[in-house]
């Protein structure tokens, strides 16, 4: 089961981290990972290098789950995995673009994509949606 997010470290939302490194520690035994995608795409809030970005997450939020290599989300450069969960879940009237940082998207053990959840919704918001797909 997997929890993608696409996240930034300048961001009104980077405090996140900190529960979604909580999140992954409680059930990663359980077949649970989340998977960081930085991107510098909104308002330029993910500067770094790919290595400024790691070093920042896991000194300020000991986050160790696995961090990958910044992307594009929108448009002609979009990485495949981002329009494969884009199509699978749209987001706010039916839109596929991500609108923000820290936009989730909830996998199941079989690679389909279950639910796409907004910004503003926190880690442990999305906590019984995970322990369903977990059982």
């Amino acid at each position: 089961v997997l929890l993608i997010v696409n996240v930034a470290s300048k961001c009104a939302f980077t405090y996140q981290y900190e529960d979604l490194q909580k999140l992954y520690e409680k059930y990663k035994n359980d077949g649970f990972m989340v998977l960081g995608f930085p991107s510098n795409e909104f308002l330029e809030q993910e500067p770094g290098t790919n290595e400024d970005i790691k070093t920042f997450c896991r000194v300020n939020y000991g986050v160790t789950f696995d961090m990958f290599s910044k992307i594009t989300l929108n448009g002609n450069e979009t990485i495949p995995l981002y329009v494969y969960l884009k199509n699978n879940a749209k987001g706010i009237f039916g839109t596929k673009s991500i609108k923000w940082n820290f936009t989730k998207f909830l996998i199941n053990n079989k690679g389909e994509v279950i639910k796409r959840y907004g910004s503003s919704t926190k880690p442990f918001d999305i906590e019984n949606d995970i322990l369903e797909l977990l059982k």
